[in-house]
């Protein structure tokens, strides 16, 4: 039987100010991926954020990104290299701490945004966030796509990594996320992004824009929190997945690491 973790991208209200609907989308991931107070998130949400995840038996990750809360963590910054190794141990220390006061693991890693696709594409910047993951719990899992500079990094290390796709959003001919603003770059419709997650995990592609057919290893499959409507996306998804005959399970952590 095929089995994925189906994983979304939450915890990144501020204050009075409201992203998402995480109750909702909780009841249908089997992984959250809670936001670390820098590019989106505060400590309350962020604390209140893994009680919920713990209440529902999702697994918990840490979701660093770069210190950009008006740009939400999806614009480039000049860091160096040790001040992103840092900001992301600074962020994963912040997500352990509410894991430890809940009583549960933190079992994984999926950086945010910019920073998420720097660490994909940039050898430097990928060993910058796998030397943050070892010096504090090398038991973590990498997520990140196939083929990276980030899980070749993560795999190097001995770290444990999971691939992930995006059936919520558009891929260019060459394998990339089609770039946000761009038609076709979100995929709002619940039976769109079901069946594409279907045809990720069980025929291992997915469609691009331009209508050809992409190769795609998918261990863990994401839902954007901040998408309106995502929690619509997720339980069409997940529903979509066990009618097809795969087993939709949470992050297990590598113990003994």
């Amino acid at each position: 039987m095929k089995r994925v973790v189906l994983n979304a991208d939450m915890g990144e209200s501020f204050g009075p100010w409201a992203m998402g609907d995480d109750a909702s989308l909780l009841e249908w991931v089997t992984a959250a991926n809670v936001a670390c107070g820098l590019h989106a998130g505060d400590p309350v949400v962020l604390l209140r954020t893994v009680e919920q995840a713990a209440a529902r038996g999702v697994s918990v990750g840490a979701h660093p990104g770069y210190p950009d809360r008006q740009g939400f963590g999806r614009r480039e910054m000049a860091l160096s290299a040790e001040e992103l190794e840092a900001f992301v141990l600074y962020q994963l220390g912040a997500v352990q701490a509410a894991c430890r006061a809940c009583g549960v693991p933190m079992t994984h890693v999926k950086a945010h945004g910019a920073l998420y696709h720097r660490a994909c594409r940039d050898a430097g910047a990928a060993q910058a966030l796998v030397q943050a993951v070892l010096r504090l719990d090398p038991g973590l899992v990498v997520v990140g796509p196939e083929g990276s500079q980030l899980l070749a990094a993560a795999r190097q290390a001995g770290l444990p990594v999971a691939r992930e796709a995006f059936p919520d959003r558009g891929y260019g001919p060459d394998g990339s996320l089609w770039p946000r603003g761009s038609p076709g770059s979100v995929v709002e419709d619940p039976d769109r992004a079901a069946a594409r997650a279907v045809a990720m995990v069980v025929q291992g592609r997915v469609q691009a824009v331009d209508g050809s057919w992409l190769a795609v290893q998918a261990e863990t499959l994401c839902i954007h929190g901040d998408h309106p409507g995502a929690a619509r996306v997720a339980a069409r998804v997940r529903r979509a997945l066990e009618e097809a005959g795969v087993q939709v399970v949470g992050f297990t952590r590598a113990e003994g690491r």
